[in-house]
């Protein structure tokens, strides 16, 4: 089955980035795909690359950051929740005159348009968190 996962909680307020990351490592196990990861809402903050937690806590967004590139995952950070939250690429910054980026390298901006098309080529999407 192809899955597209849509992630929409936040890493440090909602369970559903850990609970969407324990679901995409076991489907890869399983023999299933995943066309797509698309963060939205608070769920954007799974691409900060600043985030800095405690020592004896999970690092969430590093941990996604390492899944996708491990399993050469295509993700999607949602550019209009992500402008809202701060969360922003070189360009972005460059564009809005901002004094850093800190989105992880090679996850891409882009609209909803990104998530429409990949419901169309999935069998399945799953929504974590609303």
């Amino acid at each position: 089955m192809k899955f597209t996962l849509l992630i929409a909680g936040g890493p440090y307020n909602s369970e559903a980035p850990y609970t969407a990351l324990n679901f995409a490592k076991a489907a890869l196990k399983e023999g299933h795909s995943i066309y797509r990861i698309f963060f939205y809402q608070d769920g954007v903050h799974c691409g900060n690359s600043l985030v800095t937690p405690p020592q004896d806590e999970l690092n969430l967004p590093k941990e996604w950051n390492k899944f996708i590139k491990r399993n050469k995952l295509d993700c999607v950070v949602c550019i209009g929740a992500a402008l809202r939250r701060g969360v922003i690429d070189e360009q972005e910054q460059s564009r809005y005159e901002l004094p850093a980026a800190n989105l992880h390298k090679n996850w891409p901006l882009s609209g909803l348009g990104q998530l429409i098309e990949a419901t169309q080529h999935s069998d399945q999407v799953i929504t974590f968190g609303a």
